[in-house]
C-alpha cells in the first residue's frame, strides 16, 4: 500500500511555495524578524459593523441548522443589488447567483460539474494556481496563454483555439490580474466575448479583486457587455474587499446553464456557508461603503511605500493600477537565477519573504510577487534590508556563483543581511 499512487495527487506538480514556506519557518523558529510579503492574506480585521452583525445572528438559534448550498435568499438578493449598483448589470438571485465558500469552492466546483476527462481549458499563464489546477482535478487538459506586455491576448486565444484539439470549452479570465496587477476595460472583453460566442467556448471570469483599484476608473465586469450572459460565469469574493478571507464568503453569477450546473455540484457536495455569515455578508453588500474605500486608500498608501523604497534600493518595480500585489521583475543581474532562488536569496540575506512567479506558471518565473500585508514601518524595513543586500559584496558574489555555490549559500544559516 504504501507504492500506492493516486491518480488526482499525481497529477499536481510539488507547491512550490512550500520551500520557501519551509525556510521562512526555519528562520522564525530560529528567532528571526521575517517581513512577510508572500502570501496575499489581509492583515487589517473585518470592519466592526460586519462582526456585529455575526454576533447578532449567532445569537438566534434558528441559525444554527443546515444552510442553502445556494445561498440564503438575503445575502443572493444583496449581491444582485451589488452587481447593478457597481455594474449596471440585472442579476436575478434565484437562477443567476450562487453564494460559494470563497471563489476558489466555486471555481473548483464548477469544473467538476462542466469538465469531461481530456476536455481542453484556456488558461493565462502566469495565473493563479486555482484557474488552471482546479481543471486538473477535475481531469481536463490546460492549455497554458502566455500574458504579458510581449503578448497580443487576442492572437494568442485565436492561435490557442486553431490549435486546440479538441476544442477548448472553456477560457478563464483573471482582471484585475493576481499576480500580475494587470487591469483591462470593456475594449478588452469586447472581442473576447464575441469570439467566445462564435466558438462555443465558455468564459470563466475571477474578479475577486475589483474593489481593489488605484485609479480613477472602476475595473469593470465582463458582464457589462449584454452578450456575454449567453457564455460567461463570474466569481468574485468578500475576502478583500472587506478584510473578509477567513471568512470564505464568495459569489458566482451570469449564465443560467453554468450557474445551475455549479449550484446541482453544491447541493451533493455541502450545506453553504454558517447562516450568520452569510447574514453578516449580507450587511455588509447592503451597508456602508466607507469601510471599502479606507481597505483601498490603505493599499494605495502601502502600495507607494513599497513602489518608492524599492527605487531606492535600486530595483524598478511597476506599480500595480490595482490589486495587492507588485509583479516585480527579477534585478538583471540575478535573473538567471529563476525566481524561486531568487525568492530564496531575499529571505536569507534580506529576511524578506515574497512569492516565487513560477508558482504562477512557467512564464511567471522571470518575476516575484510581493504582497502588500505589512504595514508602511514593516514595509519601509523590507526596502531598506532589500537596499542592503542589493548593494553588498554578497550580493554580486552570489549573481556571479555557479549553481551550487549559490544554494550552498542561500542554504548556509549564518548567513545575515550584509553591509
Amino acid at each position: 500500500m504504501s507504492d500506492l499512487e493516486f491518480h488526482r495527487i499525481k497529477r499536481l506538480p510539488p507547491y512550490v511555495f512550500a520551500e520557501v514556506n519551509a525556510m521562512k519557518a526555519r528562520a522564525r523558529a530560529a528567532g528571526e524578524d521575517i517581513i512577510d510579503l508572500g502570501m496575499g492574506n489581509p492583515d487589517q480585521p473585518t470592519p466592526p459593523h460586519i462582526v456585529e452583525k455575526l454576533i447578532e445572528a449567532v445569537q438566534d438559534p434558528k441559525t444554527h441548522r443546515y444552510s442553502n448550498s445556494r445561498g440564503i435568499p438575503g445575502l443572493r438578493k444583496a449581491l444582485s443589488a451589488y452587481y447593478k449598483r457597481r455594474f449596471n448589470v440585472a442579476i436575478d438571485p434565484e437562477s443567476e447567483a450562487v453564494v460559494t465558500i470563497g471563489s476558489k469552492e466555486g471555481l473548483a466546483n464548477l469544473a467538476q460539474a462542466i469538465t469531461s476527462p481530456g476536455d481542453v481549458i484556456l488558461v493565462p499563464n502566469p495565473s493563479y494556481p486555482i484557474h488552471p489546477f482546479g481543471f486538473i482535478l477535475a481531469g481536463a487538459a490546460i492549455r497554458h496563454m502566455p500574458v504579458g506586455q510581449d503578448y497580443s491576448f487576442m492572437e494568442t486565444l485565436e492561435r490557442a483555439v486553431k490549435h486546440s484539439v479538441p476544442k477548448p470549452i472553456a477560457l478563464v479570465l483573471n482582471y484585475p490580474s493576481n499576480p500580475t496587477a494587470q487591469v483591462v476595460d470593456l475594449d478588452f472583453y469586447r472581442p473576447i466575448v464575441e469570439f467566445c460566442r462564435k466558438h462555443g467556448i465558455y468564459i470563466l471570469s475571477d474578479i475577486a479583486y475589483s474593489e481593489i483599484y488605484f485609479e480613477d476608473k472602476p475595473p469593470p465586469s465582463v458582464l457589462e457587455i449584454p452578450e456575454a450572459r449567453e457564455v460567461t460565469v463570474e466569481f468574485t469574493s468578500m475576502s478583500k474587499t472587506y478584510n473578509m478571507p477567513g471568512w470564505r464568503i464568495g459569489f458566482a453569477v451570469g449564465n443560467k446553464k453554468l450557474i445551475g450546473a455549479l449550484a446541482r455540484i453544491k447541493s451533493y457536495l455541502d450545506y453553504g456557508a454558517f447562516t450568520p455569515i452569510q447574514v453578516a455578508a449580507a450587511a455588509a453588500l447592503n451597508g456602508p461603503q466607507d469601510c471599502v474605500a479606507e481597505i483601498r486608500a490603505l493599499y494605495k498608501a502601502r502600495r507607494d511605500v513599497l513602489i518608492e523604497g524599492l527605487a531606492a534600493a535600486g530595483w524598478k518595480v511597476p506599480s500595480p493600477p490595482a490589486s495587492m500585489f507588485a509583479w516585480a521583475p527579477i534585478p538583471p543581474q540575478f535573473a538567471h537565477m529563476g525566481s524561486l532562488e531568487f525568492s530564496k536569496a531575499l529571505l536569507q540575506y534580506a529576511k524578506v519573504a515574497v512569492s516565487p512567479g513560477i508558482g504562477f506558471g512557467e512564464y511567471g518565473d522571470g518575476h516575484v510577487r510581493l504582497a502588500l500585508v505589512e504595514n508602511q514601518q514593516r514595509i519601509r524595513q523590507a526596502c531598506r534590508n532589500i537596499k542592503l543586500f542589493l548593494s553588498s559584496s554578497t550580493a554580486t558574489t552570489l549573481a556571479a556563483a555557479d549553481p551550487a555555490t549559490r544554494a550552498q549559500m542561500i542554504s548556509d544559516p549564518r548567513s545575515k543581511v550584509v553591509s
